[in-house]
């Protein structure tokens, strides 16, 4: 093994980590906007009006905001002290271990046929299961929570499709090996006959899966081509459903082979059984599910997870993950490796922000300078051995050959029939599964919990994001879908904070400080709601009464205001642009970051804390993958969706109207008045800039025709609500 690990006298390692450049020059900017927010702080307390004099009551709470602003500031600058780059080193990888690589298992989770269309999901599996990678080590697995017929017919469809898709890839090397994505790019033109026949085959198995959904049953003819379709029965639904296991496609037989004669991965489908009155955990519960299946069928020491909407878009980000579990130094102790969420279907100006640039190409990896990137919950390898809730040892081999399991079984229905019991809504009962085994229970964001939980019992995770995205997946179209997911996300990472697990209750002495202050403006992200409210609404009453809350334009004191906000505002620019965004993009970022901390955060932080006092439950919302053409047509122009009459949209529309009329109070003194810019120039610019980012709100709700504006029950309701604030604060 010393040959093969050194080449040239000179260990080769497969994988190096970079430190970031510009350190220095980013800590001394840092520095200076501090200096800045401790003036801004000093400013508000020696200027704070005298006991009784009108304004007290509103500059004691612009202090307040501003504290806040300035202590969450400081907290996300950790992310961005030391970032750390990933390379792997693929080919020596495989120039070292050859045919010795270890055994991978894919879990692909599924829960609703209406808004995860079951050719969607195929899709996925079908781009995993052509990975570049050798198909005896190779299973899929796909668990799907809503027990569909639909699905299972889907997945037997493309079982049959794989047979000629998977050695057309490899025989062509194409990329990406998703079908519905490889085939609506430009042809390819070196494969000829082959093209036309495989993507004739492609549509044909499409029509297929996509008449089965619009009948909402499959053919009768095919209910006799598998034994699988005999465990449905009439009073089967997704909430009520007996369990249901079928290994499609057994790798391990010599029978399951392609059209060229090669061997097949393991596929296998799954629904766990779900009663009405089993409480299931959403998809922590199924994932947990397939990990107790997967180690009595293939038992990989490698498990990659992934979203059903997440294909893969590089066949060879199997081996650069392998990388960072196969490096015989750095390697002992990494328990995952995270990939970025990338999407295909963004707009050029990201219209809602759902990239997410920022905290996948910039503060994730100042996570990974800490040692800790969490886990997001799909496009993440995992160490079997670090989900069984095992704690990292030294003494531990980074061993992770090892023979899949031996089967006592004498034939396939059998096995698949003993399988069953492992999910079973009543087999974790009594047992450590959720809490100390498997994924973890309790929190919206299971993910991340599970992935804290694996950091404090000392193992470490590491981030790559590669050139090429190595998985493409489908992010929200309309603002409601974004908003209300960004509540379920920054609801769960609250709770994370009074978690067993939490990253400041059990990660003090665990982790190192810097990952802790890198982990809090996470949990921290619904507080925000309370200081983004108050500057969004107070300084523009007490604009529209003529009282100034800031100092006056020819103060000393006016520098340290204008130098944060142009200084921050033109370092997030330049960050965002350096993430290859747009200019538009970050201005529409801005606008979604005002919107989330006045709408989404606040409903989050509501509903935690009647989850603490008991009076509410947390539910789980699946995303929808699928939205109506005419959605679909207002996206790609970039128009921002409306369209119901959501609470959030009636916060964000009242506040919207509310600053507006502001605004039009202040002109009006301004031309009137002498000297309102001299006394309320930092307001009138606020207000200017809160109409100018409300746009969109406006045009939806006084301008546009479609079905995608705002309810005139929304608007109506905000107009009343601005109206009325105006008047109750001029006159009270």
């Amino acid at each position: 093994m010393e040959t093969e690990l050194v080449e040239n006298g000179k260990y080769e390692a497969l994988f190096e980590s970079r430190i970031a450049n510009g350190r220095l020059v980013y800590r001394l900017f840092s520095a200076s906007i501090f200096v800045g927010i401790v003036c801004v702080w000093i400013y508000r307390v020696i200027h704070i009006p005298e006991g009784g004099e009108y304004g007290r009551m509103g500059w004691m709470g612009m202090y307040g905001a501003e504290l806040w602003f300035g202590i969450y500031w400081v907290f996300t600058q950790a992310q961005r002290w030391s970032p750390v780059f990933r390379q792997p080193f693929r080919q020596t990888l495989l120039k070292r271990y050859g045919k010795a690589l270890p055994r991978v298992d894919v879990f692909v989770c599924t829960a609703d046929p209406a808004t995860e269309p079951p050719i969607m999901v195929v899709n996925t599996v079908l781009s995993v299961m052509a990975y570049d990678y050798p198909a005896e080590k190779l299973s899929v697995y796909l668990s799907d929570d809503a027990g569909s017929e639909l699905t299972f017919y889907a997945l037997m469809e493309a079982s049959n499709f794989s047979k000629h898709w998977i050695p057309y890839c490899k025989k062509f090397n194409i990329e990406p090996r998703c079908p519905a994505a490889y085939f609506s790019s430009a042809p390819d033109v070196s494969s000829g006959r082959d093209f036309s026949h495989v993507k004739k085959l492609y549509q044909e198995m499409e029509n297929r899966i996509e008449s089965a959904c619009q009948l909402g049953r499959i053919p009768k003819d095919e209910y006799h081509k598998h034994t699988g379709f005999s465990k449905w029965d009439s009073s089967s639904s997704h909430k009520n459903h007996a369990a249901m296991l079928q290994i499609v496609i057994d790798g391990r037989e010599g029978e399951a082979k392609d059209s060229e004669g090669h061997s097949l991965p393991t596929l296998v489908y799954m629904a766990r059984e779900k009663r009405p009155h089993h409480f299931h955990n959403f998809k922590a519960g199924a994932l947990n599910a397939l990990i107790r299946v997967s180690s009595e069928i293939s038992n990989a020491p490698i498990i990659l997870t992934l979203d059903c909407d997440m294909y893969s878009n590089d066949s060879g980000s199997v081996q650069d993950a392998l990388c960072f579990f196969m490096d015989e130094e750095k390697s002992h102790n990494i328990a995952y490796a995270q990939y970025p969420q990338s999407f295909h279907n963004t707009t050029k100006n990201d219209l809602y922000g759902g990239c997410l640039r920022v905290p996948y190409f910039v503060e994730f990896h100042g996570l990974d300078g800490y040692g800790g990137p969490w886990y997001i919950g799909t496009g993440c390898f995992h160490r079997r051995e670090a989900l069984y809730g095992r704690e990292f040892s030294k003494a531990t081999r980074n061993e992770l050959n090892s023979d899949p399991p031996r089967r006592t079984h004498k034939n396939l229905d059998e096995f698949e029939e003993s399988l069953q019991a492992l999910v079973s809504c009543t087999y974790e009962e009594n047992t450590r599964w959720g809490y100390e085994i498997g994924m973890k229970y309790g929190c919206l964001v299971e993910d991340v919990l599970t992935g804290f939980s694996i950091l404090c019992k000392g193992w470490k995770s590491v981030y790559f994001s590669p050139a090429r995205r190595a998985f493409l997946g489908v992010t929200a179209t309309t603002l409601e879908q974004i908003l209300v997911q960004q509540k379920r996300w920054s609801e769960g990472d609250l709770q994370t904070l009074f978690s067993k697990f939490s990253p400041v209750k059990n990660g003090l002495g665990k982790f190192n400080i810097g990952l802790i202050f890198c982990y809090l403006p996470y949990p921290l992200w619904p507080l925000n709601c309370f200081p983004a409210l108050y500057y969004s609404i107070v300084p523009s009453l007490y604009l529209f009464k003529g009282v100034p809350l800031f100092p006056q334009v020819s103060s000393v004191w006016f520098l340290p205001f204008a130098c944060i906000v142009v200084a921050t505002l033109a370092y997030s620019c330049a960050e965002f642009l350096w993430t290859d965004g747009t200019l538009l993009g970050w201005w529409n970022e801005q606008r979604m970051w005002l919107y989330r901390r006045t709408s989404a955060y606040l409903f989050a932080f509501l509903d935690t804390m009647l989850k603490l006092v008991g009076c509410s439950n947390s539910t789980f919302v699946i995303s929808p993958k699928v939205s109506d053409e005419d959605v679909c047509v207002r996206y790609e122009q970039e128009m921002m969706e409306f369209g119901s009459d959501s609470p959030m949209f009636t916060i964000l529309s009242s506040v919207a109207m509310l600053n507006v009329l502001c605004f039009v109070g202040a002109v009006k003194k301004m031309v009137t008045e002498r000297f309102v810019f001299e006394n309320l120039g930092l307001q009138i610019v606020l207000c200017g800039v809160l109409v100018f980012i409300n746009l969109p709100i406006y045009n939806g709700m006084l301008l546009r025709k479609d079905k995608g504006r705002m309810p005139s029950t929304v608007t109506y309701k905000a107009i009343f609500v601005a109206l009325s604030a105006c008047t109750f604060f001029t006159f009270f």
